[in-house]
């Protein structure tokens, strides 16, 4: 696909650091997209386009748009949500800006393919300087009751799930438990239970049919359903919900929950560890999914989260753990039991959708900052690559490296490394101490399976681990914290 757009300079979009191409929607002959921070919603038809500037929710200036692919497709129509700040407010401090959200406003919006035309359908607002309402971050069709079913747990208030009536153009809670994506499967629209973007707690379930609410609860670190049976360390922010084989593929920051809905309970969790680096963001966040000949193919992103402005103690702590780039982002395939690299790439990957023979991606060299970090322009560099996706699923990935810290690490388990389409891997290890390494080897099959646990011993000075018998997932934990380790693991083909 041609287009006559592609690459998006800095320009004016007050929020914090960078935003992104988000909400990729390919319906009908229109490809559409919103450009955050900027407010602008593109639509492209072959070569011609045509902007929305989101100036039906208020005056300039504005910035915001939607920063979880908030999207949605049926019959003529295309659906967008999100947030918009209109007209944006600064709170001016000695060193920093930060943002007054008096102005910050919860968006669904409606484009007819046929009429080529822009509709506002609802929006709410707060009102308040520290506070807003729960963004729009998901979007479902209901066809038994002909709405929208709703995910909104980044906010301070009107958090949970929603039905927006098309008919009425009402809004209705549904669940006030917070929620930041959802799924259909089988005759139930499922979305997870979220404290705000800190952490996965459950999946709560609606039945279309008798209009009745289900609950799934899980611990908090996943130790009780982890395949490596290792806890993993924050479990943050839900990037995306994938239906797909009759389960919910949950991905979260450290791998993904499957859940089964077939299995009595305690059987039907299981925690796939999956790039996991602790205390690091890296993860499928602020991203989506796409299904591609049956399997799923979801970003794990090397740098959705970042801060710049150290102005506390613990601040500085923070943006040492999360500004920290253990490895690219890479483009994963799962087709259970296997999970594949398709390609490696920068900073983010912020939407995915897919076109005919090719995979059309929304890329950004920048994070989502910080409250301090507030410009009056999104610092990013954005652009939309296409890739032939029978080059990606013939072709082994590029070479990569993983640097970890022990310092981010601990004693914690980490990685979940996919290497069956590697032909090489060698870890290498300079400690500051004796220790043993454990090396865990699983899969994602449906259930996932523990092949293996290996303790190797770790001498003091560099040591050289070859890992190319292993062939599926690998995980690892230290015996002893060393907070002085430095990790490389190499892979080759």
């Amino acid at each position: 696909m041609r287009l006559p757009i592609y690459k998006f300079k800095p320009e004016s979009g007050t929020e914090w650091g960078s935003g992104g191409i988000f909400g990729l929607k390919y319906h009908m002959g229109v490809l559409y997209f919103t450009l955050s921070f900027d407010a602008k919603a593109y639509f492209f038809r072959g070569s011609d386009f045509r902007r929305y500037d989101f100036d039906l929710v208020g005056p300039e200036p504005r910035s915001g748009g939607d920063t979880y692919n908030a999207v949605e497709a049926v019959d003529n129509k295309i659906f967008f949500g999100g947030w918009v700040h209109t007209p944006v407010r600064y709170k001016v401090m000695d060193k920093y800006l930060t943002i007054d959200f008096s102005n910050k406003y919860s968006h669904i919006h409606q484009y007819d393919v046929y009429e080529d035309k822009v509709t506002l359908l609802w929006r709410e607002g707060a009102g308040l300087e520290s506070e807003w309402v729960g963004e729009v971050s998901s979007i479902i069709y209901d066809p038994l009751n002909d709405g929208l079913l709703i995910s909104r747990a980044d906010g301070s208030r009107s958090l949970g799930v929603f039905r927006f009536n098309l008919r009425g153009r009402r809004m209705e809670l549904l669940s006030d438990k917070p929620s930041l994506k959802g799924s259909i499967i089988g005759d139930s629209a499922c979305f997870d239970v979220s404290l705000g973007i800190n952490g996965i707690y459950g999946i709560q379930c609606l039945d279309l049919i008798r209009n009745s609410w289900s609950f799934r609860w899980f611990s908090e670190d996943l130790k009780d359903v982890s395949v490596d049976g290792e806890g993993v360390l924050r479990p943050i922010s839900v990037g995306s919900i994938a239906s797909a084989y009759g389960r919910l593929f949950i991905f979260v920051r450290g791998g993904v929950v499957i859940w089964d809905p077939s299995q009595e309970v305690g059987k039907d969790l299981h925690f796939v560890r999956l790039y996991d680096f602790c205390r690091k963001d890296y993860g499928p966040l602020r991203t989506n999914h796409v299904v591609v000949g049956g399997g799923i193919v979801i970003p794990f992103n090397a740098y959705p989260h970042g801060i710049l402005r150290t102005i506390t103690d613990d601040l500085k702590l923070i943006a040492r753990n999360i500004n920290y780039i253990p490895t690219s982002s890479n483009l994963l395939y799962i087709t259970p039991p296997n999970v594949r690299v398709l390609t490696s790439l920068g900073a983010r990957i912020t939407s995915i959708e897919h076109i005919g023979s090719e995979l059309v991606l929304g890329t950004n060299t920048m994070a989502n900052l910080g409250v301090y970090d507030t410009t009056p322009f999104d610092i990013g560099e954005r652009e939309l690559l296409f890739l032939n996706i029978t080059s990606l699923l013939s072709s082994n990935p590029q070479p990569t490296t993983v640097k970890v810290l022990g310092s981010i690490v601990g004693n914690n388990a980490w990685g979940g490394i996919p290497l069956n389409n590697y032909r090489k891997a060698v870890l290498h290890i300079r400690a500051s101490k004796d220790n043993k390494l454990r090396i865990y080897e699983y899969d994602i099959g449906l259930p996932p399976s523990l092949h293996s646990v290996d303790v190797v011993d770790v001498r003091v000075g560099k040591n050289s681990i070859d890992l190319s018998n292993y062939n599926n997932i690998i995980s690892f934990k230290f015996e002893v914290e060393d907070r002085e380790a430095e990790i490389y693991l190499n892979l080759k083909n």
